[in-house]
């Protein structure tokens, strides 16, 4: 049941992001534009959660199956999400960008969890991402907290919740101002017109169809130009496999939350190269690291 609804939370994340307000990307980005980035992806997360709790009940979470101390526990990562969100605002001051409007897609409540898993573990990759771009030490430092939390909460909700491992590997998997707002983009249908333009683009879609690792899966994009390789973000690795008749071969030994961008590279992942994506893969496993199917 929880890895069927895990592959329709991954399938809305690949709907079109072009409704979303971008702009190219810049070649310098100051603090301010990546606190407001982070804040961007607090908004997100604050809506989400204060949303999902406003119209599930502790009885409709229990009636779902879920344990019964999980809709307290996400009433408190709600609050987590608040304090983020103010907290990063006062910082910013008049500068800092306002919520946007949002459509989630999930229906119940477990549905919600396996959404929540997903944005949790965006939202660490998207920290540890940005953290070398930031000049400001005290702002670094506090970055750096939001990121544990960020983990915590992700790590929480896949095994208190879901009952599978609390992470994928030794390492987190950093992602690009670019990539992050690729996938938080579909989520996004309108923003206040005063809101800060951030420097970004987001890719077009990329679909890479549901199999276990060292099966072969069949790739799909929207994108103008064509791909050569698919590259695996696992942690700190990148693994380029070749795409040949429109599949590629997952890699064997992929665990957790995995991303996955098409290239016309076989040994880069940048944004000069990057033509679709990301595309997320869910690899759970046991605490015998048998992968659940």
């Amino acid at each position: 049941m929880f890895r069927s609804l895990y592959v329709a939370v991954v399938a809305a994340l690949s709907l079109s992001a072009a409704a979303a307000p971008l702009q190219s990307r810049n070649n310098g980005v100051d603090d301010v534009t990546i606190l407001n980035y982070a804040l961007t992806l607090e908004h997100l997360e604050n809506a989400f959660y204060h949303e999902a709790l406003s119209k599930f009940d502790e009885k409709a979470f229990t009636d779902a199956g879920l344990p019964d101390s999980a809709r307290g526990r996400f009433n408190e990562i709600a609050s987590h999400e608040q304090t983020h969100v103010d907290f990063l605002s006062k910082a910013l001051g008049d500068k800092a960008t306002q919520p946007c409007t949002y459509s989630f897609p999930y229906t119940d409540p477990k549905s919600f969890v396996a959404l929540s898993q997903v944005l949790e573990g965006v939202g660490t990759s998207a920290y540890a991402g940005a953290a070398k771009f930031i000049s400001n030490k005290d702002y670094l430092t506090a970055a750096a907290t939001i990121l544990t939390t960020e983990a915590r909460h992700a790590g929480f909700v896949s095994s208190a919740i879901n009952k599978f491992a609390a992470w994928g590997g030794a390492f987190d998997t950093p992602l690009g101002f670019n990539e992050v707002y690729t996938l938080a983009a579909p989520f996004i249908t309108s923003c206040p017109d005063s809101n800060p333009k951030l420097p970004v683009t987001a890719f077009p879609d990329l679909t890479v169809a549901n199999a276990a690792p060292g099966q072969a899966a069949a790739v799909t994009s929207k994108a103008d130009k064509a791909a050569s390789h698919i590259a695996f973000f696992s942690g700190l690795d990148q693994i380029f496999v070749p795409i040949n008749n429109g599949q590629v071969m997952i890699p064997q030994g992929l665990k957790g939350q995995i991303y996955a961008v098409a290239t016309t590279s076989a040994t880069a992942a940048t944004d000069d190269v990057i033509v679709a994506g990301p595309a997320i893969l869910l690899y759970e496993y046991d605490y015998q690291g048998n992968l659940m199917q």
